[in-house]
């Protein structure tokens, strides 16, 4: 039997200065080449889920196995290999950072320290900046940008680092509806097309992209429910009246 790609064993994560866990007693294994929603209410720890995954925060209790290491041990490692793009961010209007230099930091796993980025690594960020329509912006300071530009700059950056793994933490949240479409069949292709796993955290249930066929839903830092769409979907609707 294959070893799970991200593999949760019982984990519980209490924020600093917290007395009650964020998540508790986590159980869940994702395989390779799945795509996994995460829903839940508002506090459900769902970014916390995502921020455990990715070592961002230490767990209090249990194992967090990614690509079969633990994330204790090996988080910075495994974040080389991990594509992550985060619900709150926010580049203030001063910020000189130029877009291209943005999604170069995704590279800089495989670049390694003080070596200079190579033609490979620049036609990456050339690929990812056209994927998502940036091409055009690539020499501004991300702080001009609109919310949904600065958030399209950040999946480039994901996409960028050629991941394993996507962990995307409400990724359509500053977009219009179309803009929504387009980043979501954009997801599907290259998960679909470069072998990846992904974790998409999503509020909006119409958001859930058509070709995600596992829904894990969580509640009190519990998950409730995992298994099928239309199933878990409806649990929640039922629960929440949405």
């Amino acid at each position: 039997m294959a070893t799970p790609v991200i593999e949760l064993r019982d984990v519980s994560t209490v924020y600093e200065g917290e007395r009650v866990p964020a998540i508790r007693e986590i159980n869940l294994s994702i395989e390779l080449g799945e795509f996994v929603a995460i829903i839940g209410p508002n506090g459900a720890g769902k970014t916390t889920l995502l921020e455990t995954i990715n070592g961002l925060l230490p767990y209090t209790r249990g194992q967090v196995l990614v690509l079969g290491q633990d994330v204790a041990r090996f988080g910075p490692q495994l974040r080389s290999q991990i594509g992550y793009v985060p619900q709150e961010f926010q580049f203030d209007e001063t910020t000189p950072v130029l877009v291209r230099d943005v999604v170069l930091m995704g590279r800089y796993g495989q670049i390694g320290l003080l070596r200079r980025p190579s033609t490979e690594d620049r036609t990456r960020v050339q690929e990812a900046l056209e994927l998502l329509g940036l091409a055009e912006l690539a020499e501004r300071p991300i702080g001009k940008l609109s919310g949904g530009q600065q958030q399209k700059v950040l999946l480039a950056r994901a996409l960028a680092k050629e991941p394993k793994i996507l962990l995307l933490d409400e990724p359509f949240s500053h977009l219009d509806f179309a803009a929504r479409d387009e980043v979501a069949e954009l997801i599907a292709r290259w998960h679909r097309e470069r072998g990846l796993t992904t974790l998409i955290v999503l509020h909006d249930l119409e958001a859930i992209p058509s070709h995600c066929h596992r829904v894990v839903l969580l509640d009190g830092g519990r998950i409730r429910q995992d298994g099928a769409r239309e199933r878990v979907v409806q649990a929640f609707t039922l629960a929440y009246g949405k």
